[in-house]
């Protein structure tokens, strides 16, 4: 079996029900993406950023996983190795409702947060308070543990390593705007690595991709995974 390295954005998220906020009447139409998703927007307003989030945690934890969740998770599962390489930008926790393992969530998770004094990280279900101090250190700097606008993705070093050593590549769902996940096919394909999109349209980075697969993920996407090792 060859390493296989899989991207998703927030197109096998939407399959679910979840709007990214592109969309119209999306969960962010009422707030400005600097008010709620910048270390600029938590300082200035801490209660409005953990107010946003106490909200979106109950409505992403009420989605449930389609049939390209279950085809990565069942793909995962049979074949039981590290050559498997899972990436999602999705901070909604889809892919382990579905069963897979070993998800890196490059912009965070929707159940954590972190404190900026200590770096602690918190598993939580429930609402956030803003003043809510932290556990380990007493800080008062309790926050999402989501990557905001101008911040690091998590895990790039590590990503970085699997794009060189990928032998296939296959991006689900991703529009090729958002960097620096836009460019993790450049790479993959510089490297040698057989490129995959599947998308409902086409997309920015069309150009590096060998094979492009249009229509819903949760149609195309099962009947490849199940052949691929065979």
């Amino acid at each position: 079996m060859k390493n296989v390295f899989i991207l998703t954005g927030a197109g096998i998220s939407a399959e679910s029900g979840l709007k990214t906020f592109r969309d119209t009447n999306g969960l962010w139409e009422n707030f400005k993406v600097e008010d709620v998703a910048s270390i600029e927007g938590f300082i200035k307003n801490p209660k409005l950023v953990h107010d946003f989030y106490n909200h979106l945690r109950p409505v992403m934890d009420k989605a449930e996983p389609n049939a390209a969740h279950l085809a990565i998770s069942r793909f995962q599962q049979l074949l039981q190795n590290e050559r498997i390489y899972l990436v999602t930008q999705n901070v909604d926790l889809l892919h382990e409702k579905a069963g897979s393992f070993n998800v890196k969530h490059m912009h965070g998770r929707i159940d954590e947060c972190v404190c900026l004094q200590c770096h602690h990280v918190i598993k939580t279900d429930k609402d956030i308070a803003y003043n809510m101090p932290c556990p380990a250190c007493g800080s008062h700097a309790l926050k999402p543990n989501i990557v905001f606008f101008g911040e690091m993705p998590m895990f790039m070093d590590e990503i970085e390593q699997q794009l060189k050593t990928c032998d296939i590549f296959i991006a689900i769902g991703t529009s090729g705007v958002v960097y620096p996940a836009a460019g993790f096919v450049a790479t993959a394909k510089y490297y040698g690595a057989e490129t995959y999109l599947f998308n409902l349209e086409g997309c920015q980075n069309n150009a590096y991709f060998d094979h492009v697969i249009l229509g819903p993920a949760s149609e195309t996407l099962p009947p490849f995974l199940d052949n691929l090792d065979k």
